[in-house]
């Protein structure tokens, strides 16, 4: 194998002259093969409160621009051990969420045709279905572990089936997740009434709420994460609302009593060892951010998500 592209040397490019790719890296066109692409999807039409998550992609990459090369949380150099590069973005129509949903789709087997992890950026949780129905279609129905302020196992709003409250009954229903082994962390704030729980929990999921962690800590929480999981392919998705307000003020549905950037980020780290087959950070809406609290978040944990794909590419190598 041939030593990896890495990312532009920011002794020789200050990092805000260098390229607007994630972390500042090779584009997917000026590799041969790609162990990993980080691909973003500006969709938004999903939304159910605040819009702006289309702009999530250009924003996160942005503040990626600081990121460097070793990751010593991980004891890891993700671009030194894996072929890394940035996709760009999926091009998809803001007027039809349906036609949106199978573009993604599409866009996300084409790129992992020949082996490639994703990391996605989105765009709106809209977005999770079609990568799911990706991942299922490469490895069949797939661990879940979603972090969201919310369960996002609404049925309909306003009699819409396909909208960022939805993707993950919608994944349920059309057999594509591993119902033994699906995860919320970090719920949190008012329901629509106490049935939401009662339906989450017939479509199979478990629950640590955003009060577990507090009480129980990064490490059970992550222990009892990965005993769920245990050997199967596991998608991760993590909504940046995830986050307190206080940490990540730019996204769409803000809710109190949130985790901390430091919390989620050793939640991911504790997954060293998981078949983590693709992951996708969403909920991004720059025009609600401030100082980059929300973009450099993002970043992070995106960053974190390619390093535990790296540590998967180095144990294959």
């Amino acid at each position: 194998m041939m030593s990896p592209l890495g990312p532009i040397d920011s002794s020789t490019t200050p990092r805000y002259a260098g390229p607007a790719t994630f972390a500042r890296l090779p584009r997917l066109d000026q590799v041969e093969h790609a162990d990993i692409a980080v691909v973003g999807v500006p969709f938004d039409t999903g939304v159910s409160y605040r819009p702006g998550a289309r702009f999530g992609p250009v924003h996160v990459r942005e503040a990626s621009r600081l990121l460097r090369p070793y990751n010593p949380a991980l004891d890891i150099a993700p671009f030194d051990i894996a072929q890394v590069a940035d996709a760009g973005d999926i091009a998809v129509n803001p007027f039809d969420i349906g036609e949106a949903i199978d573009t993604i789709q599409a866009s996300a087997l084409d790129l992992t045709a020949a082996g490639t992890r994703l990391v996605t950026i989105g765009g709106d949780h809209t977005i999770a279905l079609p990568l799911l129905r990706a991942a299922a279609e490469r490895h069949g129905p797939v661990a879940l572990v979603h972090f969201d302020a919310h369960l996002d196992t609404w049925d309909t709003y306003f009699g819409a089936e396909y909208t960022h409250g939805t993707p993950f009954r919608r994944a349920v229903e059309e057999g594509i997740l591993d119902t033994e082994a699906l995860s919320h962390v970090g719920t949190r704030g008012p329901l629509y009434g106490k049935k939401d729980l009662q339906d989450d929990h017939r479509l199979g999921f478990g629950i640590h709420t955003a009060a577990d962690l507090l009480r129980r800590g990064v490490d059970e929480i992550a222990d009892r994460l990965r005993t769920r999981v245990g050997d199967r392919p596991v998608y991760l998705s993590v909504d940046v609302d995830v986050l307190d307000p206080a940490h990540a003020p730019g996204t769409g549905t803000p809710e109190a009593g949130g985790l901390t950037s430091r919390e989620l980020l050793e939640i991911l780290r504790g997954f060293t060892g998981l078949n983590v087959i693709g992951a996708d950070v969403v909920e991004v809406a720059p025009a609600y951010d401030h100082a980059e609290l929300t973009g450099v978040a993002a970043s992070h944990i995106a960053y974190d998500l390619v390093s535990l794909l790296a540590t998967q590419v180095g144990e294959e190598a």
